[in-house]
């Protein structure tokens, strides 16, 4: 496990405007009053709202991004996960949509893999349309955008996003059934040399705002396939609404990713009690129809294959020089800590003080125990 970076200002601008920037480094719950324009222009307020915290937060969720694909350019995984990213909403200067759909770290990660290879495969399994992501890539063919939730892309992007539109209710086998075929076309026609997989888990079944009847097994199916392939893949998290669900998901997709098998039965921890009343890993569907039939599946996959025939195989691209990914050193935290050791959030959290809270005494014990080893390097002296 590798503790990223937050990402600064200038990584977060690439795509994002400044002053949006600005206004995310600015905004917080005791101002909001002072920045009501702000608000409404960026879309922050009641599908986004602010929360302590609201910028550290995107900044880690870049900063992860990015760190995951600097380790995978330096060739130092085959893998790379960052469970707080793909929050495919987020635009240029607009918050949409969710909670934290505030800041597209998938435009920093694409953008610092782009140099490095010359097609990039962004796939989304989200159950919601990831409009921040295609938008960012419209008119490139750089980037091939697979979202399952028509659009075609324009310009030189055009064909270059592939939407495939389903109805409520699709079950595991009715999306492995589609999703195969359409990403090995897309594989064949477009040859990407490194992957971006959006594991949104709002695609479950049973999730508080998805429509969707998906296992854990089932979504995770599309994790094992593009890992099959063999190409530099970045796993990033997105939807999901059920908590418990989402939590279950990525814990497998995770075990996945690293060919680990892990048991049904969930181990005790702090939050056992949320994972009532069977404490399982995974999750059964529900009895809900499937409004995707047969007829209608194929219809949209035979489409889509048509406009796949309409891109030039594996099309070529004008490389240039490979900037040097940014340094960002590591803290001397991360190397005392042992990576292997688990510590619960609740000891996490005890260990944080607010600069407020050291006082004098803390100060006086200090200074006594300075006091005492003075002493005892005296005695040793004399002695």
């Amino acid at each position: 496990m590798t503790r990223p970076h937050k990402a600064n200002g200038e990584e977060m601008t690439k795509y994002h405007s400044d002053d949006y920037i600005k206004f995310l480094r600015s905004i917080r719950p005791d101002n909001m009053s002072e920045y009501s324009k702000q608000m409404q222009r960026f879309n922050v307020g009641e599908d986004c709202p602010v929360f302590d915290g609201l910028f550290e937060f995107c900044q880690l969720s870049a900063g992860g991004s990015v760190a995951g694909a600097v380790k995978l350019n330096k060739q130092q995984t085959d893998i790379a996960i960052n469970w707080a990213g793909g929050l495919h909403h987020a635009k240029k200067s607009e918050a949409k949509a969710s909670p934290i759909n505030i800041c597209g770290c998938r435009f920093m990660q694409i953008s610092h893999v782009l140099p490095y290879h010359q097609r990039v495969l962004y796939i989304d399994i989200d159950i919601h349309h990831g409009d921040g992501v295609e938008e960012a890539f419209y008119t490139t063919d750089r980037v091939h955008d697979s979202l399952l939730p028509q659009d075609i892309g324009a310009g030189k992007g055009k064909y270059y996003a592939v939407n495939y539109p389903l109805r409520d209710g699709i079950d595991d086998e009715s999306y492995e059934a589609i999703f195969k075929p359409i990403m090995a076309k897309v594989m064949e026609m477009y040859q990407p040399s490194a992957v971006v997989l959006q594991c949104g888990a709002d695609s479950l079944s049973g999730d508080r705002l998805g429509c969707f009847n998906l296992t854990i097994k089932g979504h995770a199916k599309c994790v094992e396939y593009m890992k099959s392939f063999n190409l530099p893949l970045l796993m990033l998290g997105g939807g999901g609404y059920t908590i418990r669900n989402v939590a279950r998901c990525w814990t497998y997709e995770t075990a996945v990713a690293l060919d680990c098998a892990i048991p049904n039965e969930l181990p005790y921890n702090d939050y056992f009690e949320y994972f009532g009343p069977d404490f399982k890993l995974h999750i059964s569907p529900s009895n809900m129809t499937n409004q995707n039939t047969g007829e209608y599946l194929e219809k949209i996959k035979q489409r889509l294959f048509e406009n796949l025939r309409m891109l030039p195989h594996a099309p070529g691209v004008q490389m240039q020089a490979i900037p040097e990914d940014a340094p960002h050193p590591d803290t001397a935290d991360e190397d005392e800590e042992d990576p292997d050791k688990r510590v619960s959030i609740r000891a996490h959290d005890k260990r944080i003080a607010c600069e407020e809270e050291f006082s004098d005494s803390e100060d006086e014990a200090e200074g006594q125990e300075v006091k005492e080893e003075k002493e005892e390097e005296k005695m040793d002296t004399s002695g």
